[in-house]
């Protein structure tokens, strides 16, 4: 079987992570088996659905990497559901209603204080027309048998039809909701693979019926256990944390990728330069039941190991002119995020403030001068020069580097000394050391 997977955002809004999560993880399954992705654009909401959000979407996941290979919008297929729809209701699976839902609400409200589930209390046949009130449309649910199947996540699903209402599956109106037009897309597009979150395990139970109905084999069913905040509760914050504020904030895509992808299971969160390593061992095997818990931090951490390890090919085209390979390659494990390297400009090729020193600090780096200009600048100057000043001052550990570091680079902490000391060079070097000492 070929794998086919769709992601169906409303455009009614931004992606956040939630939703990026479920891309994720609906790209990496049908890249491991050589599927294909899809996008479908549920817009059938056209009050709150706008061409800016479809927009950002795609943009969004492009910038992601998550391409889809084709794409499609409910809102360009209403020829399709309405046949189905007709097909439906000719074989007795779909039927008109007419309650208002003050009707309605009322009528839970009577079931529930007889102690019974507020289920809909279908006709025996077709509802009453109410003269001059348009009918909304139900699909009417099998009761003969236990709805069951084997979730990829969950396991072993079984729902009661009994005790379901029959959905409500087109509005007075004529709009549709979410539930029918869904299923019939997967059956057109050839879906096999439905993975979302956990908050729709009963609309799936619904669905397997209308796909029986519609005489369709049903795709797989994988739901995920949803996302809540680090400190354990559900946060507004995961709902508006999206990609844009990630990217503004210099992280890479793969750093948020890295941990979406492993988050939920029992593998190791490691930060991963391309989707296909990220694919290579995706299992819904490895995912558990439990909430899966983010936190924003981790991705910043995971950003941090990622530039670390990245190669200068990778980077080039998003780094300033001045940072070539060398330069790339030692201040990298100094950043946290990419542009964090513009604020090495100066340590490596500029003018720095000379650092206010304590005067046994600043006779130290007098001999520090000294003895730089008798270095070998073409081989390993920094361990040179250490060695040399360890044997002469008697110095050594933090007093011995500290106040080296701070005269060369005007900080406290950075990349390694070594090798950030061949990129200053000879002459800027003896400038900042001689300025230090004054």
């Amino acid at each position: 079987m070929s794998v086919v997977t769709r992601f169906a955002p409303s455009p009614t809004g931004r992606l956040h992570v939630g939703n990026i999560r479920t891309a994720l993880h609906n790209f990496l399954f049908a890249l491991k088996h050589g599927g294909r992705f899809l996008l479908r654009i549920d817009d059938t909401d056209a009050e709150r659905s706008t061409a800016e959000n479809e927009a950002a979407i795609r943009a969004d996941l492009a910038w992601l990497g998550l391409l889809p290979h084709d794409s499609v919008r409910q809102s360009e297929r209403f020829d399709l559901y309405e046949r189905e729809f007709d097909r439906l209701r000719a074989a007795g699976r779909v039927y008109a209603c007419y309650e208002t839902p003050e009707e309605l609400d009322l009528r839970r409200k009577i079931l529930l204080g007889r102690g019974l589930p507020p289920v809909y209390e279908r006709p025996d046949g077709e509802n009453a027309p109410v003269e001059g009130r348009p009918p909304h449309w139900r699909f009417r649910l099998d009761h003969d048998a236990p709805i069951a199947w084997t979730d990829l996540i969950r396991g072993e699903q079984r729902f009661e039809p009994k005790l379901l209402s029959d959905p409500v599956i087109r509005r007075a109106d004529g709009s549709w909701l979410y539930l029918l037009p869904s299923v019939i897309d997967d059956v057109d597009l050839g879906v096999t693979h439905i993975v979302r979150g956990e908050d729709h395990v009963s609309n799936s139970a619904v669905q397997l019926q209308m796909f029986a109905a519609l005489g369709a084999e049903p795709p797989n069913l994988a739901h995920e256990a949803l996302l809540v905040a680090a400190e354990g509760k559900l946060s507004k914050r995961l709902g508006s944390l999206g990609v844009e504020p990630i990217r503004d904030a210099g992280l890479e895509p793969m750093a948020l990728l890295s941990l979406l992808g492993r988050l939920g299971t029992s593998q190791p969160v490691e930060p991963l330069a391309s989707l296909k390593q990220l694919a290579a061992d995706f299992d819904f095997a490895h995912f558990g039941r439990a909430p899966a818990h983010f936190d924003f931090h981790d991705v910043e951490l995971l950003n941090a190991r990622l530039l670390h390890a990245l190669d200068y090919e990778t980077v080039a085209d998003r780094l300033p002119e001045w940072a070539g390979p060398a330069e790339w390659g030692v201040l990298r494990t100094a950043i946290q995020r990419l542009p964090d390297i513009t604020e090495w400009r100066d340590v490596v090729a500029g003018d720095l403030a000379p650092p206010g020193l304590p005067a046994d600090d600043r006779t130290y780096l007098a001999q520090a001068v000294e003895l730089a200009r008798e270095l070998d600048w073409t081989a390993d100057p920094w361990h040179q020069l250490t060695g040399a000043l360890k044997e002469r001052s008697g110095r050594k550990g933090k007093a011995l580097f500290l106040p080296l570091r701070r005269a060369l680079t005007a900080r406290d902490s950075g990349p390694e000394m070594a090798p950030l000391l061949r990129l200053i060079g000879r002459e800027r070097a003896l400038v900042r050391l001689s300025a230090a000492v004054n």
